[in-house]
């Protein structure tokens, strides 16, 4: 059947989706009718990122993951970043909203609040941020999900979308980790004979390696800084205690995640590691889009409300950029650029064909 450009888009049920809490638009002001478009759009950008993240979690959550399929998941996080990149553009929107015209229909949220968005909650769990780890909103930790209920404590479709989120396992973090455990490091894969002892052996070659680069950087810097040699030795031990305490970790599984985050993102030119490094960079990239978007969202209320008590209860301000500083979820991607080393500073690869394309012939 044919159809057109406005029924295919549904316009006309958007443009009636602006009325307020009084049903009708007319007797908003311009300023309201900004504020609540405004937010309209973030949930139609918060519903893109959670579906691209989802189809990256199933891609990655699969037992054998085909190298398309990182191209995919790439391509999917990418388009993630893009989308967060133009959501911290529309808080410029907001801002022409002026303090006192805000303040003119700020008490028709109570107590609603932007904290009650279900999806970015969603977000926030679909990537992995682990539930001890969240801000209490007020004294109990577990508060904010009664949050997401309505002010009779009903739990509505957003509690409800929570909820479900909760119980979606795994999450993109614990994809990934379960993908980067099976990463084969220099040819050995987990259940191979003798893994642990390759795993253990390139750990401690890079240990080693990482401590001469270290040692080279601090003396190059006593020399041109004239920074007290005491003082170099303390920094350079807290390097060196630092790359330890992050590769030998007691937990075996986890060593060996963060073992193959080492090996990936040192020997990114092999052919069949040139996807993995830029998944890693990809995920990177979009947990730092995802903290600027929480840091100019904090920026943007206290331009326009400062410092007040948020309207659902929240601490406000300082609550968006606590939120802004601990939220982090990939943390393990991040550590690993404090121990990276230069390409002639690496241990050799004694096969690096491994790594090498591979056609059915040569199978």
């Amino acid at each position: 059947m044919a159809t057109n450009y406005w029924d295919y888009i549904r316009v006309g049920d958007l443009l009636r989706l602006q009325e307020g809490i009084e049903g009708d638009e007319a007797r908003l002001a311009d300023d309201e009718v900004v504020f609540i478009v405004v937010h309209q759009v973030y949930e139609l950008w918060f519903k893109l990122v959670l579906r691209q993240l989802g189809s990256a979690r199933d891609a990655l959550a699969q037992d054998v993951v085909p190298e398309e399929s990182i191209a995919t998941v790439c391509s999917g996080l990418d388009r993630c970043v893009r989308i967060l990149r133009v959501a911290v553009q529309h808080f410029e929107v907001v801002e022409s909203i002026q303090t006192r015209d805000y303040l003119a229909f700020r008490d028709k949220l109570f107590p609603a609040s932007g904290f009650q968005s279900a999806q970015l909650r969603e977000i926030e769990i679909l990537l992995g941020l682990p539930a001890d780890e969240r801000i209490p909103f007020g004294s109990d930790r577990d508060a904010w999900l009664d949050a997401l209920k309505d002010h009779h404590g009903q739990r509505g479709e957003g509690w409800e979308r929570v909820q479900a989120r909760l119980a979606d396992r795994p999450s993109l973090r614990e994809a990934l980790e379960a993908w980067l455990a099976r990463t084969p490091i220099r040819g050995s894969s987990p259940g191979d004979a003798g893994d642990d002892e390759v795993v253990a052996g390139f750990l401690a070659d890079y240990r080693a390696a990482h401590e001469v680069a270290v040692r080279r950087l601090v003396a190059s810097i006593g020399e041109t800084a004239g920074v007290p040699p005491a003082a170099l030795e303390a920094r350079h031990q807290r390097e060196i205690q630092g790359a330890r305490d992050f590769l030998e970790v007691e937990d075996p599984r986890q060593r060996r995640v963060r073992a193959a985050l080492v090996f990936i993102e040192s020997y990114r030119e092999l052919p069949l590691l040139a996807w993995p490094r830029q998944l890693l960079a990809g995920v990177v990239e979009l947990e730092q889009a995802f903290t600027i978007f929480r840091q100019r969202h904090a920026r943007m209320v206290e331009r326009v409300i400062g410092r007040r008590t948020g309207t659902g209860g929240s601490a406000g301000v300082d609550y968006l950029d606590e939120t802004a500083l601990r939220y982090r979820v990939f943390r393990d991607l991040w550590a690993a650029r404090t121990l990276q080393l230069a390409a002639d500073d690496l241990p050799p690869l004694a096969d690096p064909s491994f790594y090498d394309f591979r056609t059915p012939a040569d199978a």
